[in-house]
């Protein structure tokens, strides 16, 4: 088959594979195409951990694959865990060539599901739209081979480059348009991240307000010297919330708990949370992708300790004055030489707003 006509498909699984990007983690987003005779005869995608694999579900959909071709996002499994090898399933239902787009990230199973096809006589061809692929898995790209999560910080500012007035009040520098994005953006990712600070001062949701099915993304909330209100909002909704603290006033930690918080100890810095340590924790509780939403002093820790893969800034045609809080605190950076510096990935237009991605 052609180098033309394997894209086509695979780009057709990548599309498949887009539709579990709100319900699949802490699994990776995994579409697959079956392909005889040059006709695509099934589909299948992953929806959730503990359902069917891409390629167990495209398989259930007909009653005979043999001869046929599968399109991968991801090497397909070789091991045992809340389901079946589909590499076993593939031998099995008699595929003789299977085209994937990129190897396991895992380097536990990496490039062990491919070996077994391969020793089962099944002709296997790795990399294509590879890029299109990693892309859709970032996140889990990130915590399997660097044990931490893909961290984006999305931050809403003023031509001038304020978040908020001097008194504090931010609501609304973007347009319902740039809000509409972020919430899908919240829809998206395993968890959202803030700081004390902003829920004291916002007493956020933290959640995706959406109008289709997804996995509401888990609460994180740095809280160094357990300053989290009993009465906050977010203690009425379903789901994960957890306050990461190096406090150990044990009266806190209960009082917090009995009202739904799950707390954790990590280590300090300078008396704050280390945020290494946080990112660590991330990762053993599976996060894949963290949407960071705070204030200047958080983001300005995560700048200076380079934590933040990707930054979504919301620039809004308005000028909130020199009185009006900025983007970062850096108290740190005194002459030219230290700036930080950013690439611009990607500009696009909300309504009167742009959307600008740096990374």
């Amino acid at each position: 088959m052609s180098c033309q006509q394997d894209e086509r498909y695979m780009a057709r699984a990548i599309q498949l594979a887009k539709i579990g990007r709100y319900t699949t983690d802490p699994n990776p987003r995994v579409g697959c195409v079956l392909v005889r005779d040059g006709v695509i005869i099934s589909e299948g995608w992953h929806v959730k951990a503990g359902f069917g694999h891409a390629e167990t579900v495209a398989l259930e959909n007909i009653s005979d694959a043999q001869g046929t071709t599968a399109y991968v996002t991801l090497e397909p499994c070789s091991h045992h865990g809340k389901t079946p090898p589909c590499c076993d399933a593939l031998i099995k239902a008699g595929v003789v060539r299977v085209v994937v787009a990129m190897q396991d990230p895992n380097p536990l199973v990496s490039g062990r599901g491919l070996e077994k096809l391969k020793s089962s006589g099944i002709e296997v061809c790795c990399g294509v739209l590879q890029a299109d692929a990693r892309s859709l898995n970032r996140g889990f790209i990130k915590r399997m081979t660097h044990q931490r999560p893909f961290v984006r910080s999305k931050l809403a500012m003023s031509l001038d480059g304020r978040t908020a007035m001097a008194s504090g009040e931010s609501q609304w520098i973007t347009c319902a348009q740039a809000r509409a994005d972020v919430h899908q953006l919240r829809a998206e990712s395993s968890a959202i991240l803030t700081g004390i600070n902003t829920v004291l001062a916002d007493d956020p949701l933290l959640n995706a307000r959406v109008d289709w099915p997804i996995q509401q993304p888990i609460r994180v909330i740095l809280d160094s010297n357990l300053r989290m209100p009993l009465t906050a909002k977010m203690t009425k909704l379903e789901g994960r919330s957890l306050i990461l603290t190096v406090s150990t006033d044990e009266q806190k930690h209960q009082a917090l708990k009995s009202v739904g918080f799950e707390v954790y100890n990590l280590p300090a810095k300078n008396t704050n949370l280390n945020l290494h340590a946080v990112m660590e924790f991330l990762h053993q509780q599976q996060i894949n992708e963290v949407l960071v939403e705070a204030g200047s002093v958080l983001n300005g820790a995560l700048l200076m300790e380079d934590l933040v893969d990707e930054w979504l800034i919301y620039m809004a045609p308005c000028v909130l004055g020199d009185q009006a809080r900025g983007l970062f605190s850096l108290p740190g950076l005194k002459v030219m030489k230290d700036k930080k510096d950013l690439t611009l990935r990607d500009v696009r237009q909300f309504g009167p707003d742009l959307k600008l991605t740096l990374s």
